[in-house]
């Protein structure tokens, strides 16, 4: 297989005087972004807004310049995320655009609009199929992101507490699902009822699409039997009393994102953009960042999400931890066992290596790569 090529930069800017949003620019055309007929088309930016009180997140002004580079070619751009499954200031459409807003996000600030792709309550999706699937043969996917012509992913690249890193396959295998596409992902399980939080106003009952939720007790009791684990109740509460108890081995995990991945990108353009800054040890859903486990590396561009998630990885590993951090703690507890493998050692209950090759498998990208440095 033919190595694709990834683009790198690094955070430099005083040999040239050019701004970082400037040269992010210049690194998304010497990719080739402009290679993509833009012209007149929608252009979903696939970006993380980050949780309220998480200051992790990519800055606005990064956001500003790869939407200034699509509408430079032509094209029409908007910023995209989906609804989150767990409670949080992301769980609805409102919500989810206030809390962007007070991130820093806004047309202003960024020159073009911010769409999430689930609609108010995360229901909003469409049925993809999953070409080579092996765990998940349709996925459901926000209808905005699958409207779009063309597809951009905008990545902070991190560690993570369940994937052992968040790239680009994170960013669109499971922020592009819809609710049911994260039930879907995190175990295909069904909602349970905190019967504590549950105020008995029946809102779940009028989402459900199976009819499978009573009040017998005086609070919401959902059928397992009879529920289809779509989610539409969870995005229905407005007290978080309804949840996601399941989980899947990490490495399931890691798969089905891959698999979510190739039916955001299949049968249309692609390009992936990952900044390897303020690499926190856990997601930015957070509602808080802990201190970076590594030192800023740089800026990676590819049409291959692939090679660019395992250009990002290798870079992190040939890397020194950062003292006073998650990373550097662990590895200072007597008796811990060295992974060699920062993400590993961060996390040890992860396994991230799984996902990348099952996305070469499925035919989502080769982890071989040309590192070409601007």
């Amino acid at each position: 297989m033919e190595k694709s090529k990834v683009f790198f930069t690094d955070f430099r800017t005083n040999y040239n005087g050019m701004s970082m949003p400037e040269k992010l620019k210049r690194l998304c055309r010497k990719a080739g972004i402009e290679s993509i007929d833009m012209e007149n088309k929608f252009v979903a930016i696939k970006i993380h807004f980050g949780e309220l009180g998480n200051v992790a997140y990519l800055r606005p002004n990064y956001a500003k310049a790869v939407a200034d580079v699509v509408k430079e070619c032509g094209g029409k751009p908007f910023l995209t995320d989906c609804n989150t499954l767990y409670p949080g200031s992301r769980k609805n459409a409102l919500d989810h655009i206030s809390c962007a807003q007070e991130n820093g996000f806004s047309e202003i600030t960024t020159g073009c609009h911010i769409l999430i792709a689930d609609g108010l309550r995360g229901t909003d999706d469409v049925i993809v199929p999953v070409a080579g699937g092996e765990y998940c043969k349709e996925a459901y996917i926000g209808r905005a992101v699958m409207d779009a012509d063309i597809i951009i992913s905008l990545n902070h690249f991190k560690g993570h507490e369940a994937t052992g890193f968040g790239g680009a396959l994170k960013n669109l295998g499971m922020g592009c699902g819809s609710r049911a596409g994260k039930m879907h992902q995190h175990n295909q399980g069904k909602p349970v009822v905190n019967g504590e939080l549950c105020k008995n106003c029946k809102r779940c009952s009028k989402e459900c699409g199976s009819d499978a939720i009573s009040y017998e007790t005086g609070k919401a009791v959902i059928n397992q039997e009879i529920c289809k684990g779509c989610g539409r109740c969870i995005g229905a509460c407005s007290f978080d009393a309804i949840y996601n108890p399941n989980g899947n081995a990490n490495e399931i995990l890691g798969c089905k994102i891959a698999e979510y991945t190739k039916a955001v990108v299949d049968g249309r353009p692609s390009f992936h953009v990952s900044l390897v800054c303020d690499i926190s040890p856990n997601c930015d859903c957070h509602g808080e960042n802990d201190a970076p486990i590594l030192p800023d590396v740089g800026m990676f561009a590819s049409f291959d999400p692939v090679a660019l998630d395992q250009a990002c990885v290798d870079a992190c590993l040939k890397s020194a931890p950062m003292p006073n951090s998650q990373l550097s703690d662990n590895l200072a507890k007597p008796g811990w066992y060295k992974h060699d493998d920062h993400f590993l050692d961060s996390n040890p209950n992860i396994r991230w290596k799984e996902t990348l090759e099952h996305a070469e498998k499925i035919g989502l990208g080769s982890r071989q790569y040309e590192l070409v440095r601007m």
